[in-house]
């Protein structure tokens, strides 16, 4: 396990420091590596860390073995990790750690197609049974990866239906990924176990509580490119979810219904609201198609003169702003040092730019 990587994990034990806090201590600071050593003064200069947290987080650090942490074993990951979901990093409060089950590539199947949230009400009509199924089975056999939540109803149809159509799911759960919930679902979390992935930010064993759920939400949402709601009251937590995506800047659609059956209600609530509107599978499958993917790296022949490791780092930026902790693990043969060294070089060449007031960089435009 990388330094980096513990860190991140390492960080997340410490009481009273949550997601937000977490990722922007990491961008104030360049890398949680810089952070460590950081006297309360110097913690204070993060936003949201008032002085009680500074001293709690500068006494509780020396209790956690960092040494024995880089040791142990695991099944997660950290955006310290290259497969950490980029689209996922951007959310204000990122989970510091992703504990998963299954084939963690399908993260990256979701960096060459977009990935498709579809989350409605636990308690569907034949209708909302039925174009969930078909909106699924033509978004899979389209190469779209799908991501619920495997609670009952809408979110079981839309795994049930990708696995029957040979596609790629992502379930995100509210317990461990060793916990099945509810345990009537316990032979799709297998099936998902062994052909999909799935995905908890709590560690296993974690039984579910209620605060799990809105939480699990936002992962849902954050690495969806696009959330389809198909059928929701207007109290359904799938709403929760549409609108963590609207915040994020990621498209919602929704199914419209009958003004009769009060299970289409949040649907037609959200479309007054501006969700866009299913009216054909084609023309669904066309406005999915043209979102934005994230950017390949570019190339090296874009710049062929630059010594060995400036060109290692320069192919690790992109045309969107990334931050250092998602670049180091992109060129694990330099320290971070160097990387910051070179991440200088590259700006003063006009090559590279570091967004204002932010640890982040991006290609300056050609």
């Amino acid at each position: 396990m990388s330094q980096e990587r513990a860190l991140w994990f390492t960080w997340s034990q410490i009481p009273g420091l949550g997601p937000i806090l977490q990722k922007r201590i990491a961008q104030h600071f360049g890398s949680l590596a810089a952070a460590w050593s950081a006297e309360p003064d110097k913690l204070l200069a993060v936003d949201g860390i008032g002085l009680k947290l500074a001293w709690a987080i500068s006494e509780h650090r020396p209790r956690l073995d960092l040494d024995a942490i880089q040791q142990a074993p695991g099944s997660f990951i950290t955006p310290a990790d290259a497969a950490y979901p980029e689209l996922l990093y951007e959310i204000p409060d990122p989970p510091p750690i992703l504990y998963y089950q299954g084939k963690l590539e399908l993260l990256s199947a979701c960096q060459q197609r977009p990935a498709i949230g579809i989350v409605g009400t636990r308690n569907p009509s034949d209708y909302g049974k039925r174009w969930t199924r078909r909106l699924t089975k033509t978004l899979c056999r389209a190469g779209f990866p799908i991501i619920s939540g495997l609670a009952d109803g809408i979110d079981r149809i839309a795994h049930e239906s990708c696995l029957e159509a040979n596609g790629n799911t992502i379930a995100v759960l509210g317990t461990g990924v060793d916990v099945f919930y509810p345990y009537r679902n316990r032979d799709l979390y297998r099936e998902i176990g062994q052909s999909g992935l799935l995905l908890s930010e709590h560690p296993p064993g974690t039984q579910p509580e209620k605060v799990h759920f809105p939480r699990r939400n936002r992962i849902i949402a954050g690495l969806s490119r696009a959330t389809l709601v198909t059928e929701a009251p207007r109290k359904s937590g799938a709403l929760i979810t549409a609108k963590l995506a609207n915040d994020y800047g990621r498209d919602v659609f929704a199914l419209p219904g009958s003004l009769d059956n009060v299970r289409c209600h949040g649907c037609l609530d959200i479309l007054s609201q501006g969700a866009q509107m299913i009216l054909r599978e084609d023309t669904l499958v066309e406005a999915l198609g043209a979102i934005p993917v994230a950017p390949a790296v570019p190339s090296a022949k874009v710049c062929p003169d630059l010594p060995a490791p400036l060109l290692a780092v320069f192919q690790a930026i992109t045309v969107e702003a990334r931050s250092l902790d998602a670049i180091v693990p992109q060129v694990s043969e330099l320290s971070t040092g160097d990387i910051l060294s070179a991440l200088t070089q590259l700006e003063l060449m006009g090559l590279i730019n570091c967004v204002p007031g932010t640890q982040q960089y991006q290609l300056c435009p050609e």
